[in-house]
């Protein structure tokens, strides 16, 4: 046999026996907090990881599995579920070519924007539909370590209605961004993403023009596009812009506003939020973005931190009165990836320690039907679990303390 095919069946039988070594693979986490769930009493204890499942959750006082510490430094401590961050985009520089690119170039760059805050699921909400999905065909095999990744494609915008902030983007993925001007444009559009994998549709409902107008998506387009994503048992997100494009956006029977309507002044019709609550579409709060808008813009200090105590408080009371709330901090299109922030601003809107976990956890993974996977520490659920410095009981800032991320039982990334 020659050099190279002795090569090639060494790389096929290494191929077939990583999920049974995988499936085999047994480790003890040990931690001074669990938190199995923001419904559940913190507990101290150890949790049992065998191949890609959590095989039990034992309190200190309990009986200690005897199992090999895989990551020592992942011990001791605090543990929650693996975390979700609902809203990124996947089109900066440092993730084009990703088909191409070498694994080494491509975990920095996910692990910069992503994995180091512990997210172990990710939903793309607008990039280049088929770069993102060859990357996450390189992380899924196993080739390149990163989150879960959630994609809704190409998103749908007004007919001749890209918004102005994104216009530095290239030329060349700016032509590519769909602009349907009737119903069966854009059913081509959700069709062949849907075909494709994705996972939902994102609909930029509206959009600020370089002339402070807005440009918005026709009604019947809107609701065509979430029909036939709903046909299809997926989700859609929209970008509303101001209170009009949640009114539309609930015309058209969207699930989850990518943002509040941060252009819009409060107080919000308290109205408008009970229709949004009895909707039962989420909102993803944002709200680090609209302090890195308003310093882009060179907002006097005054009046953007009157401005951003405004519109917390806003989102907080849509919380307060019920309304779903998940978590998401629009990276990818935000250059200042650190989420400390926006858990910061998610307390001063009233959200507790764990409401937010919440948003990050249990709640997207009940929105995406997966309640019985993720979203919690307990035996038979993914073993997709984040251990943090510190106790988000005692600050916010403790959710963002990443020491280790475990995906599907396996550990990719531990602080240096």
């Amino acid at each position: 046999m020659s050099d190279k095919w002795a090569k090639i069946l060494v790389i096929a039988l290494a191929a077939q026996m990583a999920p049974l070594a995988q499936a085999q693979q047994r480790w003890a986490l040990d931690a001074v907090k669990i938190y199995p769930a923001p419904d559940v009493p913190a507990t101290r204890g150890q949790v049992v990881i065998a191949g890609a499942k959590i095989e039990s959750v034992a309190p200190a006082s309990g009986k200690r599995a005897t199992a090999a510490t895989a990551e020592p430094q992942c011990n001791g401590g605090v543990v929650v579920a693996g975390l979700q961050n609902s809203h990124v985009h996947f089109t900066g520089d440092e993730f084009q070519g990703a088909r191409d690119q070498s694994v080494e170039r491509l975990e920095r760059a996910l692990t910069q924007m992503l994995t180091r805050y512990g997210y172990t699921t990710v939903f793309d909400i607008a990039s280049d539909r088929d770069n993102t999905l060859a990357m996450r065909r390189r992380i899924e095999s196993g080739e390149v370590r990163g989150p879960r990744i959630l994609t809704v494609g190409w998103p749908l915008f007004p007919p001749h209605g890209l918004p102005a902030y994104i216009s530095h983007m290239p030329r060349e993925l700016l032509d590519s961004l769909p602009q349907p001007e009737t119903v069966d444009e854009a059913l081509k559009v959700v069709r062949g993403n849907l075909a494709a994998g994705v996972d939902g549709t994102k609909l930029f409902i509206g959009t600020p023009q370089a002339d402070n107008s807005v440009k918005r998506i026709p009604p019947d387009i809107a609701r065509a596009a979430v029909d036939e994503t709903h046909r299809q048992a997926k989700l859609a997100f929209a970008h509303p812009t101001d209170l009009q494009g949640v009114r539309e956006a609930l015309d058209a029977h969207v699930d989850i506003l990518a943002h509040p309507p941060l252009d819009a002044p409060a107080p919000w019709p308290e109205s408008l939020m009970k229709q949004v609550r009895d909707a039962g579409m989420s909102m993803i709060p944002t709200l680090k973005l609209l302090e890195f808008e308003m310093q882009k813009q060179h907002v006097p200090a005054p009046t953007a931190a009157r401005v951003l105590k405004e519109e917390a408080r806003e989102v907080g009371k849509f919380a307060a009165m019920g309304g779903e709330v998940l978590f998401g901090t629009d990276v990818g299109y935000m250059t200042d990836y650190d989420p400390t922030r926006e858990y910061e601003l998610m307390a001063d809107a009233g959200f507790t320690p764990m409401q937010i976990l919440a948003s990050l956890t249990t709640t997207p993974a009940a929105r995406w039907k997966e309640q019985d996977r993720r979203g919690r520490i307990a035996a038979g659920m993914d073993a997709d679990l984040v251990v943090l410095d510190g106790d988000p009981a005692e600050s916010p800032r403790n959710f963002a303390a990443v020491r280790c991320v475990i995906r599907s039982g396996e550990v990719i990334y531990t602080r240096q």
